[in-house]
């Protein structure tokens, strides 16, 4: 529901709880909270991380200068999904309120998203879901990502969906109309603010990616359904492209989840060309996704991101929730049998005009203003702005 107008605004701010507790999380979230921070006479933003994934998110912390209010630093390795539920749940419960919020913010479809996103419901504080109404229609894949977003969905009072085509989606289940607000994906946000910073290899730790011969293939894996047997099919692709254009380097930032990594230094740590290496911050991460020429992976994130650098992107899963990309021509779903990947990469490696057109198909996901319009809905529902406030609407394409 929209509640009636807040007389004492002006006099306090109204607090605005944003839980998160991974990297992916804090990149679309991070320019939330710096929006939210340039109002302050309207809202005091509340930061709570789970710390889900602990060396990673530091980075993002770093990045936006976020000093949490409540870091309830849950992480244990190989924790299972169930330890990992619990722990925030209950650690967030408490959180909350100590803190006392007036709304809640979560964002996409981590175990924390939908942690968060119960405790808020246990204590009665209204939920606002950030990058709502993505769907794969396959409920174990993402996994468990796929139903923490499901769930989040029943839970929500506000939605946040990055584009129209999630917005139907959310329609689709009975969602209201004017509970949603399509604002565009702060990812793209977070891209431009680390691209005015003009991000450089030089004088990181991968400073020696710049004088590599050749080109550049970026890869990143970690999805728990791709663990396994297509794991091992998606690196027997990987060696056989290397194979076949000895003109390109693999470059890996692996996931610091222990079994991805012992499954890549068995399949590719002594493969020739292969680097595997520590993810580095989020500055140099964008300056390795504008260096490369390829990028292979099964994140979600980086399927939003690589488009605005134009670098065309092989998604090495068997759905997505984010067909947007694909219809665009930017991203190409090849799931993750050894002889599609081989064969869509050859295609792009060996082809300048079939490369071309996938690297300038652009963004179908946001034009930088997200956290803004995402501001303005939480005003809107507060009482406080008296119009609903725009949309994003996706560049036509031809």
């Amino acid at each position: 529901m929209r509640y009636g107008p807040v007389v004492v605004v002006a006099l306090k701010p109204i607090p605005v709880a944003i839980v998160f507790g991974t990297r992916p999380e804090a990149i679309k979230l991070g320019p939330v909270w710096s929006r939210l921070t340039q109002r302050p006479e309207v809202f005091l933003p509340q930061v709570v991380v789970t710390a889900q994934h602990r060396e990673i998110l530091d980075q993002m912390l770093a990045v936006f200068n976020i000093t949490p209010d409540v870091d309830l630093d849950i992480m244990q390795a190989e924790q299972s999904l169930s330890e990992v539920t619990t722990n925030a749940l209950t650690g967030v419960e408490r959180a909350l309120q100590e803190l006392r919020p007036r709304i809640v913010l979560v964002q996409g479809d981590t175990t924390t998203t939908f942690a968060a996103s119960l405790a808020a419901f246990y204590q009665k504080i209204p939920l606002g879901h950030v990058e709502a109404g993505l769907r794969s229609g396959d409920k174990f894949s993402p996994f468990p990502e796929e139903i923490n977003r499901r769930l989040t969905t029943v839970l929500a009072d506000l939605h946040f969906a990055a584009t129209p085509r999630a917005a139907e989606n959310l329609r689709a289940e009975g969602v209201r109309s004017e509970a949603i607000f399509v604002t565009g994906n702060p990812v793209v946000d977070a891209l431009e603010t680390i691209r005015q910073r003009k991000p450089t290899l030089a004088g990181t730790e991968l400073e020696w990616v710049e004088e590599l011969p050749g080109r550049i293939l970026l890869v990143t894996l970690h999805r728990r359904e791709n663990l396994g047997e297509p794991f091992s099919r998606i690196c027997a692709a990987l060696r056989r492209i290397l194979e076949e254009h000895p003109d390109v380097t693999l470059i890996y930032p692996v996931h610091p989840n222990p079994v991805v990594r012992r499954a890549a230094e068995e399949l590719l740590g002594s493969v020739a060309r292969v680097r595997l290496v520590e993810p580095p911050d989020y500055l140099v991460f964008v300056a390795l996704m504008a260096r490369a020429d390829l990028i292979i992976t099964d994140s979600g994130g980086i399927q939003e991101e690589a488009p605005s650098l134009g670098v065309p992107v092989l998604v090495a899963r068997e759905t997505t929730e984010r067909p947007e990309a694909i219809d665009a021509g930017v991203a190409r779903l090849v799931g993750t049998k050894t002889d599609r990947i081989v064969a869509e990469a050859d295609r792009l490696l060996g082809s300048p005009s079939a490369y071309a057109r996938m690297a300038a198909g652009g963004s179908p996901y946001g034009d930088g203003q997200a956290a803004v319009r995402i501001c303005d809905a939480l005003e809107y529902h507060l009482g406080i702005r008296p119009q609903r406030p725009g949309e994003f609407e996706p560049p036509t394409q031809e």
